[in-house]
């Protein structure tokens, strides 16, 4: 019996603690919705489509709100104005990463994706001009992309029009492209190496996505007493890690410090070279980078492919259209090039449109702010989180075709979505 009196003292004043902090901190913050004690807002929110909720919210309480994951508040900049203001007029101020507890554990604060101060500076400058000397966003890249576009080809060719599943496909080719730029080889879609590490990160995305990871930010002391599928991360980077490293000591024992062979190459000789950041660039580091560089180019690619597939098969007349002009400027012969695009407009249209409408990332990663800031007449404290939701209500594909391409008779434009 005391141990029931006990119990329910304790979540009493829980509850009363709860109430306490989201009633003190309501006061400065943008305002939202009421938050229950505990679990904030969560029942109010539509899981299956946040962004439909984050719409509604925006209507009753502006473009700048406040909701509470638990007992976490979070302010949510809604709309293209809001989110430019913040970012270009306010920029070095909401530049902040926050950090999940999961992530804290498995990155320790280093790579890009999820790092802060010094350490995102160091990497992400280093990191884009590593990328840049590879060839990224160059035409020095375009022998390595068209190559592993023929292999795309083979594969999808081998299932001779049969139904077919191509998400494992369509995630091969991109990564086999960073995997030339980080580890300087191509692997075979059969590689054990190369099917483990796709799986390992693979995974470990898709528990990150999970209702479980979800609860843990809410509820980060679970994380270290509870049991669950949160484990499973930390044994899958330790397998992508040890990867990693056996490439890193290969690297190191044929390294030509005037002839850089791929990322790994650059960050080894920036190791040697800069005095000042020795202790940034270490192999714990590279490790992370290299696991963040994967992530972002893998998933996000892979993911534009399979939704512009589908898109393409709701909507044929497009799809023959790019076809016609993929015909005329291009043939079956040759692979298409950098140069293609100019005389392509309605293709290159159509692809701005695909990843208009997918809406890939919609809320972005959540940040948090470095310093207390008054924005919009409001004072949004240092430990506050914020999330970013750009509403794009254009679109690139309203071109008029004719003006481009007169020997081709289509329609003068494409019909824009607002999703």
């Amino acid at each position: 019996m005391d141990l029931v009196v006990v119990l329910v003292l304790s979540v009493f004043c829980l509850l009363l603690l709860s109430l306490w902090r989201q009633s003190s901190g309501r006061q400065r913050l943008p305002p939202g919705p009421t938050p229950l004690p505990i679990i904030g807002n969560i029942l109010q929110i539509n899981t299956k489509n946040i962004n439909k909720s984050f719409a509604y919210f925006s209507k009753v309480y502006g473009p700048v709100f406040t909701l509470y994951f638990g007992m976490k508040p979070t302010v949510v900049l809604y709309g293209y104005e809001a989110v430019k203001e913040a970012l270009i007029d306010h920029g070095e101020e909401f530049s902040g990463r926050d950090v999940s507890p999961l992530s804290e554990k498995t990155n320790k604060g280093l790579g890009i994706a999820f790092s802060n101060g010094k350490i995102w500076n160091v990497m992400r400058r280093f990191s884009l001009m590593s990328l840049r000397n590879l060839g990224v966003g160059k035409r020095s890249i375009e022998g390595c992309v068209q190559e592993e576009a023929q292999g795309l080809v083979e594969e999808l060719k081998k299932t001779k029009g049969s139904p077919c599943d191509p998400t494992f496909i369509l995630g091969c080719a991109p990564c086999n492209v960073i995997c030339s730029i980080i580890f300087q080889k191509r692997f075979d879609y059969k590689d054990q190496d190369f099917l483990t590490l796709i799986e390992k990160f693979s995974e470990n995305l898709k528990i990150r996505n999970s209702l479980w990871m979800k609860i843990l930010d809410v509820f980060p002391a679970l994380i270290d007493y509870f049991p669950g599928i949160h484990n499973r991360v930390f044994k899958n980077a330790s397998q992508a890690r040890d990867y990693i490293l056996k490439e890193a000591k290969e690297h190191q024992e044929s390294l030509d410090m005037n002839n850089p062979r791929d990322f790994i190459d650059f960050f080894l000789i920036q190791r040697e070279q800069d005095k000042n950041n020795q202790d940034l660039f270490t192999l714990d580091n590279l490790v992370i980078t290299v696991s963040d560089l994967f992530v972002a180019a893998t998933d996000t690619i892979s993911s534009t492919l399979r939704y512009g597939l589908l898109l393409l098969m709701k909507h044929p007349h497009i799809t023959a259209k790019i076809q016609k002009e993929i015909n005329l400027v291009i043939g079956r012969h040759r692979s298409p090039c950098m140069q293609d695009r100019s005389q392509m407009p309605y293709t290159e249209a159509v692809l701005h449109e695909i990843q208009r409408y997918i809406d890939l990332v919609p809320s972005s990663l959540p940040h948090v702010v470095t310093g207390d800031i008054k924005f919009r007449n409001y004072l949004i404290p240092k430990v506050i989180h914020f999330l970013l939701r750009s509403t794009l209500l254009f679109s690139y594909a309203t071109i008029s075709y004719h003006s481009y391409n007169p020997h081709l008779n289509t329609d003068t434009h494409t019909h824009t979505h607002t999703p």
